[in-house]
């Protein structure tokens, strides 16, 4: 088990800077090289959420809570995300490396990984006082997402989702298996559409398993930062110990994109 005094955690967070910094400069380096100037993105978004939900159980929050997302690069990017519940305390975070590693009009395949804390506040109580602390969890992942595209309304994508739990009282082997289809610029108005991405997956936890089926509703508008989006989660078939039968949330999202040049 890893407890952490206040001290520990801020020392914590700012070796997370550190990470940051360096994932950061490595997407960028990662791809120079080229003669012609290279045309990178940099995209921020923060997500508000009534209750914050992961698609594997253990995981979930349960609570209001706040996602802020960073990512750098092209092909090959670095994918920060830092999860808090709306109380200010920490969640999750999760670096993600992602490489494009297809990329057609007709087909795509992303590789990514990513070494990921999971925060759970915890009471512990020594000679008669009780102490909050903060437990962090650590986990190491590797995904594959192929994807093919029929048309520009509708796709049929799969996912295979390794993770592996460091800590030894955790679930150490999660291994998801889904299906992924996605329906696209589906009209609502003239300037605003929705996507609906439906998903069926298999997840074995160590020696449980279960199927649920999950569900993403978004709605934007063209050229606004802001959208809407809606989630439910359900088992539809499962051992796996949880504290929810049914989750469902709503949120909403505030979108940053740019383009930038490398300068040689």
């Amino acid at each position: 088990m890893i407890n952490f005094s206040l001290t520990a955690f801020r020392m914590r967070y700012k070796l997370t800077a550190i990470f940051l910094c360096f994932g950061f400069s490595q997407a960028l380096t990662a791809q120079t090289g080229e003669e012609k100037p290279k045309i990178n993105n940099f995209t921020a978004s923060v997500l508000f959420q009534t209750k914050g939900i992961s698609t594997i159980p253990n995981l979930t929050l349960g609570k209001p809570a706040f996602t802020f997302d960073l990512k750098i690069g092209r092909r090959l990017s670095f994918e920060p995300q830092f999860r808090f519940a709306a109380t200010g305390k920490p969640w999750a975070m999760v670096f993600w490396w992602r490489y494009n590693a297809v990329s057609t009009s007709k087909f795509r395949l992303d590789l990514t990984t990513n070494y990921s804390f999971s925060y759970k506040t915890i009471i512990v109580t020594t000679t008669g006082e009780s102490q909050e602390l903060i437990r962090t969890t650590r986990y190491l992942v590797g995904a594959a997402a192929p994807e093919y595209l029929f048309n520009k309304y509708f796709s049929v994508g799969a996912y295979i989702f390794y993770n592996r739990g460091i800590e030894k009282f955790i679930t150490r082997n999660t291994l998801m298996l889904s299906i992924r289809p996605s329906i696209s610029n589906i009209p609502i108005t003239k300037n605003i559409t929705a996507r609906f991405n439906p998903e069926i997956y298999n997840l074995f936890m160590d020696d449980d398993n279960g199927v649920f089926f999950n569900a993403r509703l978004s709605i934007s508008k063209k050229n606004f930062p802001v959208s809407l989006s809606a989630l439910i989660n359900k088992p539809l078939k499962s051992n796996i110990p949880s504290d929810y039968d049914l989750l469902w949330n709503a949120g909403i999202s505030y979108t940053f994109n740019n383009k930038y040049v490398e300068a040689k």
